[in-house]
């Protein structure tokens, strides 16, 4: 599991946006404004969505090898950026989208946590940041 250092991990908690980054069925990339949510525990970066929307779509697709598919998440804040790779996988469990939406609602706004939703989760394995955060 991948951990972020000091800088890096207060810079994640901070109230930013980010824009994530999937893959089309063509190869191309979907990059998306989202709200995430940092989970130190596991390393990795938990979001809520629409099931149908097109980043659910593509984190449901394999990868371009046929492995699972892969995503970057990338906050920036003037000079100060984090990009997050990693694996992105669906996670429509009740359990995990009540505990994504109480996440989302500590740091963001209060979200439906409804039938129409369901959690991304990137697990990290790889940071790139600027230098004082490298």
């Amino acid at each position: 599991m991948l951990r972020l250092n000091p800088e890096q991990l207060v810079f994640v908690t901070e109230r930013h946006l980010a824009t994530l980054t999937t893959l089309r069925a063509d190869g191309s990339p979907h990059v998306t404004p989202v709200a995430f949510m940092w989970d130190a525990a596991s390393g990795t970066a938990v979001m809520t969505t629409e099931r149908w929307s097109a980043k659910a779509v593509n984190a449901r697709r394999r990868g371009p090898d046929g492995g699972p598919p892969r995503a970057a998440l990338c906050q920036v804040d003037g000079g100060r950026w984090m990009t997050i790779e990693g694996v992105i996988e669906v996670d429509d469990d009740p359990a995990a989208l009540a505990d994504a939406a109480a996440r989302h609602a500590r740091r963001y706004h209060e979200v439906e946590a409804g039938d129409e939703r369901t959690v991304l989760r990137l697990t990290a394995d790889r940071v790139l940041a600027s230098d004082y955060m490298a």
